[in-house]
């Protein structure tokens, strides 16, 4: 399931109640639910504590090649275990 309501969610009360509702409802039909679009950090600490599975966007990684992709993932896999 995705979120596409992250964007304005922080400007956008609505978004934000949307946003923290699809959340609740994606884990109450068991799941998994990836928060993409999180460019800020701000973004990233309003998202945590709702227990999203995952984030996704900018703030981490822009788009890239699979091979880079790969190699960018190689030096992070000690951080990330």
């Amino acid at each position: 399931m995705r979120v596409g309501f992250v964007r304005d969610m922080l400007e956008d009360p609505t978004d934000l109640a949307i946003t923290r509702a699809i959340i609740g409802l994606g884990h109450t039909l068991r799941l998994k639910v990836v928060a993409e679009g999180v460019e800020t950090e701000r973004e990233a600490q309003t998202l945590r504590p709702w227990d999203g599975d995952e984030l996704q966007g900018y703030l981490f990684a822009r788009p890239m090649p699979a091979q880079e992709l790969s190699r960018w993932m190689g030096g992070r896999r000690l951080r990330l275990a």
